[in-house]
């Protein structure tokens, strides 16, 4: 038997759960393979207890097992699909159909619209009505007034409902299956003439006092604390309430490896936690009444989980303090690994999808992280002044926690911090003082003296915090940026951390050749990449609304093209360019908005022309043989008059032109036979040269 086991014996149940789920997505094995893999679980058992006395036994019941879980999970990630269920919307909807919407939340405010989660209730045709399910993002475009809607508002509308779709940039966010993966399908942008409010509306009385008491949250924080970024700040590292915060703001948080203060985890919780044990050990003294302290403390955790919107990162947190508060209960003492096996199993049964998501990820990789690295890295130094100890026990925490969650961080997001150690010193217990300041600001906020008081402290230290945060950013080596790493590197470095650990920790040499199997693996896959990327010769004309943004690699240069705008937005260009530029493995550039200023570039007998709102095509006497024309920011385009001038071999029209045009130009395209390519349609056009 594997000595894990005896330590860890939940691992028997998550990893083949884990195992199935993975299996079961990449592989999209349907509920037949399930119905097999579960019959071969019955037929192994029935194989067990048949030859119960021999040694196969035990081996026969594991497979019974593994075999068994593999079916739920196979079974799970097929039931857990919306188009799985025989009402959903996606199944029934035409364009003629009138559909009834319920909001799931009350709206909450974007820069230009309000926006809010809502469920299908029914669609109506010339015919009958049919209930429907599923749900969508709703987002209300701004004017004057706010929609009268409110938590459990029905709305009906007329307006075609579009599933979701991706950009279908390089390297981009996949939108799609982030949504599916939380149950949403479609999305709807409203004017206010696009829909009617329903009289009916349906509420839930347990959510709506959590939304009201949301609100009432929300308002004493903006009522008592000054500026607009410590406000935000403020909400985030309360209640996880994180739509006004500043984006430049967050990417600084971000860089400087302490993102998770301002986004509710485990710390906050564990914070809580431990304010809730403190208040409540009066309960202690009356053996009669001690039972109820682990009872109101998880009951506690579990209303601020929802409060704050039940992210996976909090609901670990609270499974986990839930089974070692019912440990006490019982007068046992849990084993952390067993503790955290057991909230993932219950958590992947709720939803198998939390496997891809990167806060449950990240939140099981610090916690593990922390538990085997912590100690024996507090045990480095011996000190015995008592504030320079409980540094250096900060420290430790982490630089323990950086272990398991680097990489993770570097194949999610393509950077690393390098200043985390001093930043978190600082953060952790400023944001610790803070969160409970806050809750104290909750307490008083009957008294106007005492929360105007509490509110003018708490907006010293948060702006404290976000200046020091901010200056650490400035440095050109807070963050090292741009990495790209594969998933078969990244399980490589955890392979090699692993090795290490076991080496140092347990003196096993076998640790070291181990790891530096792992390194020279890790480096010639490295090596070989950078190699492919000084041979690539590639064009990419992005997919972003109302904008023009070409880029050419070069080897291991990109040369850009578009508007000036995305020189100058930061968030624009780091979340539509940038991670294509990343995966690319692309960093030298020449940033310049106007490069192709002839209109015309040629690279490997491929000849790329341009053309936008400022160009004029004459009929010449030698026609621009062009592999690809790029049409972008509504030029006066008649495709005819083009072809005098231009013979192209694909037109592509970006997402800077309207579409209404797009189509017209389209038809003519169809009738002079030229093959064309929509960005807005089709995604981001990418071409090797």
């Amino acid at each position: 038997m594997i000595p894990v086991w005896k330590h860890i014996p939940f691992l028997r149940f998550l990893l083949p759960l884990m195992a199935g789920i993975i299996a079961a997505w990449y592989f999209q094995l349907s509920l037949d393979i399930a119905a097999l893999t579960a019959t071969l679980a019955f037929v192994s058992l029935g194989f067990y207890y048949i030859l119960k006395r021999k040694r196969i036994a035990p081996i026969l019941f594991g497979s019974t097992l593994n075999l068994m879980l593999i079916a739920i999970a196979i079974a799970l990630v097929q039931v857990k699909q919306p188009s799985f269920q025989k009402n959903w919307l996606g199944h029934h909807y035409n364009k003629n159909n009138v559909t009834v919407i319920r909001l799931l939340e009350p709206l909450s405010e974007k820069e230009k619209s309000f926006k809010a989660l809502a469920e299908f209730i029914s669609i109506k045709d010339s015919h009958a009505i049919k209930p429907v399910s599923g749900k969508l993002m709703l987002y209300f475009r701004k004017d004057s007034t706010p929609p009268l809607l409110k938590y459990g508002s029905v709305i009906i509308t007329e307006k075609f409902i579009p599933l979701i779709k991706n950009a279908g940039n390089p390297g981009g966010f996949d939108y799609v299956r982030y949504a599916m993966f939380n149950g949403i399908t479609h999305q709807l942008f409203l004017n206010r003439n696009d829909y009617i409010i329903h009289k009916q509306t349906k509420q839930n009385t347990f959510q709506k006092w959590i939304y009201n008491a949301k609100a009432f949250i929300l308002t004493v924080l903006r009522k008592n604390i000054r500026g607009d970024e410590e406000v935000s700040v403020a909400e985030a590292l309360l209640i996880g309430y994180r739509d006004d915060l500043d984006r430049d703001l967050v990417q600084a948080y971000s860089n400087t490896g302490v993102v998770h203060v301002i986004a509710i985890s485990g710390l906050h919780l564990g914070l809580i936690y431990w304010l809730l044990l403190i208040l409540l050990k009066p309960l202690d003294k009356r053996k009669e009444l001690k039972w109820l302290k682990p009872i109101i403390a998880i009951s506690c955790l579990w209303v601020f989980s929802l409060l704050t919107g039940a992210g996976a990162s909090v609901v670990r947190a609270a499974f986990m303090f839930s089974i070692i508060g019912l440990g006490e209960l019982i007068g046992k003492k849990g084993n952390i690994y067993n503790s955290m096996g057991v909230s993932a199993f219950i958590m992947l049964l709720w939803n198998p999808f939390l496997l891809w998501d990167v806060g449950f990820q990240l939140s099981y990789a610090a916690v593990l992280s922390i538990v085997i690295f912590m100690k024996p890295i507090y045990h480095w130094f011996s000190i015995s002044n008592l504030l320079l100890d409980k540094l250096w026990q900060l420290s430790a925490v982490t630089l323990s926690a950086q272990i398991l969650t680097l990489p993770l961080c570097i194949y999610h997001f393509h950077q690393a911090p390098n200043l985390f150690l001093i930043t978190n010193i600082v953060a952790v217990p400023l944001s610790s003082i803070i969160l409970f300041g806050e809750l104290l600001l909750i307490v008083v906020s009957f008294s106007s003296l005492l929360s105007q008081a509490a509110g003018f402290v708490l907006s010293y230290l948060l702006k404290w915090m976000n200046g020091f945060i901010t200056w650490v950013d400035h440095f050109s080596f807070a963050v090292t940026d741009g990495i790209m790493h594969t998933p078969l590197q990244t399980v490589l470095l955890y392979l090699f951390i692993a090795s290490t650990a076991v080496w140092l920790l347990n003196k096993n040499m076998k640790g070291v050749k181990l790891s530096f199997i792992c390194l020279i693996l890790f480096f010639g896959l490295q090596s070989f990449y950078l190699l492919q990327t000084k041979k690539q010769n590639k064009l990419i004309v992005y997919n972003l609304s109302q904008h023009s943004a070409v880029d050419l690699m070069l080897g291991n240069t990109y040369l850009f093209t578009g508007d000036t705008i995305l020189l100058q937005d930061g968030f624009l260009r780091n979340f539509h360019l940038k991670p294509s530029r990343i995966v690319s493995r692309t960093y030298a550039h020449a940033l310049k908005p106007n490069l192709f200023s002839q209109n015309v570039f040629r690279i490997n007998n491929k000849t790329i022309v341009f053309l936008h709102e400022n160009y004029w095509f004459k009929e010449q006497k030698e026609k621009i043989k062009a592999d690809v024309l790029i049409v972008s920011h509504n030029p006066r385009l008649y495709i005819e008059h083009l072809l005098k001038s231009i013979e192209p071999g694909l037109i592509i029209f970006d997402s800077s032109n309207p579409m209404w045009k797009i189509n017209k130009w389209k038809e003519d395209c169809k009738q002079f036979q030229i093959p064309f390519y929509t960005t807005g349609e089709q995604g981001a056009f990418v071409m090797n040269l």
